[in-house]
């Protein structure tokens, strides 16, 4: 009974296992606009403390989402594409922002997010961007 009662309460520790899922490019579409994604140097996630998973092509899109009523539930992960390391999702709050025209995103947000701040700069000087952090970010989508 003993060993019953343990493996039950190990199986639901692990189902509530709550994760980001890769984002499937080709396949997935964004929440927002429905569009698939296709681009791997952009994208963004959503993950609830539930563990819903809202997958976006462009960061506007994720924002439209994070910012409205409808996004009332509580994340657990904010995560943006970095465009230096195509495909690969990293946390919104730490990630360093370009935006410039010369940013051919999705939805033309015009923003590309980076893990590292020197791969940002590095692009900034060649595009003439602007650098932004989350919350600036977050407020430009309001």
């Amino acid at each position: 009974m003993k060993v019953l009662i343990a493996l039950v309460l190990t199986i639901t520790l692990l189902s509530c296992n709550v994760e980001p899922e890769p984002i499937q490019y080709g396949t997935d579409a964004c929440h927002t606009c429905k569009m698939t994604l296709m681009d791997k140097k952009f994208g963004a996630e959503l993950v609830t403390e539930k563990g819903k998973v809202y997958k976006f092509d462009d960061v506007n899109c994720m924002l439209s989402f994070y910012n409205s009523n409808e996004a009332s539930e509580q994340y657990k992960y904010r995560l943006v594409v970095d465009f230096a390391e195509p495909g690969k999702l990293i946390e919104a709050n730490d990630a360093f922002y370009l935006k410039s025209s010369e940013i051919k995103s999705p939805m033309a947000s015009q923003v590309a997010a980076f893990g590292k701040k020197e791969n940002m700069e590095e692009l900034k000087k060649q595009l003439k961007g602007i650098y932004l952090v989350w919350g600036e970010l977050v407020t430009q989508y309001k």
